[in-house]
């Protein structure tokens, strides 16, 4: 990915080097994680295809969102970008200012396609941490992996874990980090959609299959999120040879199938909670090829 010079985001906390941060949980939810041996819980299917509905409710008022974002000329014609030059991060060393630039890319992507639609995106922090974290959706450590906590509306990472992606999970490559940064901004745009309230209040209510099987389809929209991100930074020529395989080789890695014969030597559906390595690879490649909402409507289509 071709990033150095790029504007870095002006959101980024760097809390590395400390010891945990106070704050209590406030709320909002658990954290929704990467999976890395452990997962998240499901959600409510009605309610939440109500809220998906309601994304695109703009069709009721006359006003088509595709030409909005396609300029009227054909899928994926026009570039979605907001470049900004102000505000810039704190961050000094290269692999925090290559997550602050990603970071940067996903604001400038999401405020155009929210822009386009009347509305107003509400940018998220990105917090790096060492070792361990206090949020607003309670104690992670590292171990856990990257996370988006709906209550701070926050993103986690410690960047030990790109070692442990290239590493551990045989996904190495920049644009496989910025694929884990777009999934978790991801959940904040369903953060801010309505999506993932709806998730927490109705999961509390469904048995785990059920609550696993809401999962993974909340999990594969973050994944077609992230795709649509792509697709537009691949219009600003940001991409380079082997970038859009890099991810699709990271979503795959990490798909729970994928993860369970790694860990225990056999797969278990039932518990599965973020989605297949297929779904994974599917699921991004439906938003990367035509950057269209409309192609990420886990909830009304078989995933």
């Amino acid at each position: 990915m071709l990033w150095k010079g790029r504007r870095q985001s002006s959101n980024i906390e760097d809390r590395r080097g400390r010891s945990g941060m106070p704050g209590g949980r406030l709320g909002g939810g658990g954290p929704i994680r990467l999976p890395i041996g452990r997962g998240a819980g499901g959600g409510g299917l009605s309610g939440i295809i109500i809220l998906v509905v309601i994304f695109f409710a703009l069709r009721a008022c006359g006003i088509d969102p595709m030409q909005i974002l396609e300029g009227g000329s054909g899928a994926g014609s026009q570039q979605i970008s907001f470049d900004r030059s102000e505000g810039s991060s704190q961050v000094s060393d290269e692999e925090a200012q290559f997550v602050s630039v990603v970071l940067a890319e996903t604001e400038d992507v999401w405020n155009g396609i929210f822009q386009s639609q009347g509305q107003n995106y509400t940018e998220p922090r990105l917090v790096l941490f060492t070792n361990q974290i206090q949020s607003a959706c309670g104690y992670a450590s590292s171990a856990s992996g990257p996370f988006y906590c709906p209550g701070d509306s926050r993103v986690y990472i410690d960047l030990g874990f790109f070692r442990e992606l290239a590493q551990r999970f045989a996904a190495s490559g920049d644009f496989a980090q910025a694929y884990v940064i777009a999934h978790e901004v991801g959940h904040h745009v369903q953060n801010l959609i309505g999506v993932l309230p709806e998730f927490n209040r109705q999961r509390q209510r469904m048995s785990q299959l059920e609550a696993n099987q809401m999962s993974t389809r909340v999990e594969l929209q973050a994944d077609c999120f992230a795709g649509i991100w792509a697709h537009f930074t691949a219009q600003k020529g940001l991409l380079e040879d082997g970038d859009i395989e890099e991810a699709l080789n990271a979503a795959h890695q990490i798909g729970d199938d994928t993860l369970q014969k790694r860990t225990q030597g056999y797969v278990v559906p039932e518990s599965f909670n973020h989605g297949t390595s297929e779904q994974r690879m599917t699921w991004f490649a439906n938003g990367l090829r035509n950057g269209r909402l409309e192609d990420c409507d886990t909830f009304n289509n078989p995933v």
